[in-house]
């Protein structure tokens, strides 16, 4: 049974320090509520306090708030449930995977496509938060919905993945962006590269739950205009992404 400790009962007696630190705010939020979750002082069962009171308690925004807790989530460390909140379902990682394994040269595609990647997104959902119109909306929303339909049907939802960084890339208005992601096709998705025997049903359902919330949350930013955000949480879903094939090249 999930306990229900409230917000100030979770984290009172817990050193929580202010974010400050240069880099990623995010990754320092995660690195904190992870520590305190594999430590056990958040117990398997136990709530996290509520977006508004982690960003009092760490002095940051909403969406680095978010951005936390999702890292956690691709960890198998929490869960958020509509209504409960997020609670803790271990005391130990589990790392959402795409695949058992990858081949070594494919590994190293994949990871210079996606420095690529995240030399030109975040700019791109920054313009795209900046300059989308009615239209756009309706196509990132339409994408982001189909995107959702195909991880519903337990498919790689690679097209739709593209798509929706697609309708992202229209939405700069800079013809450019699109023409150079014209070029990349599906091929840009890094589960495009990854051959079926080598994937894992189980791992890679975890992993694409992951790639949905991330979508949404950049989803979210955009359509509400927020620039910085846009830029953040694409930066965070590439950077992730990265992070994730670069274990596959010290195995």
């Amino acid at each position: 049974m999930v306990k229900t400790s409230t917000a100030a009962s979770a984290l009172k007696p817990l050193q929580i320090s202010k974010v400050t630190q240069q880099g990623s705010l995010s990754v320092h939020v995660a690195d904190q509520l992870e520590a305190l979750i594999t430590q056990g002082k958040v117990g398997v069962g136990e709530k996290l306090p509520t977006e508004n009171s982690l960003c009092d308690s760490f002095g940051v925004s909403r969406t680095v708030i978010r951005e936390a807790i999702t890292h956690l989530k691709s960890l198998g460390l929490v869960e958020t449930r509509r209504g409960v909140g997020t609670s803790v379902l271990r005391s130990s990682t589990v790392e959402a995977r795409p695949a058992e394994r990858i081949n070594p040269t494919t590994v190293e595609d994949i990871l210079h496509l996606l420095e690529l990647r995240l030399t030109l997104e975040p700019a791109a959902a920054e313009l795209a938060a900046l300059r989308h119109d009615d239209e756009d909306r309706q196509r990132l929303e339409a994408q982001h919905i189909a995107f959702s339909n195909a991880y519903t049907a337990k498919t790689q939802a690679r097209e739709e993945d593209y798509l929706f960084h697609f309708a992202i890339v229209t939405a700069t208005k800079n013809p450019f962006f699109q023409s150079f992601y014209k070029q990349w096709s599906q091929s840009v998705i890094p589960r495009a590269k990854l051959l079926s025997i080598d994937i894992n049903p189980i791992s890679s359902e975890r992993y694409l739950e992951r790639v949905q919330e991330e979508h949404a949350y950049i989803l979210e930013a955009i359509l509400s205009r927020d620039a910085q955000a846009a830029r953040e949480t694409m930066y965070q879903h590439l950077n992730r992404a990265r992070n994730t094939y670069a274990q596959y090249r010290d195995q």
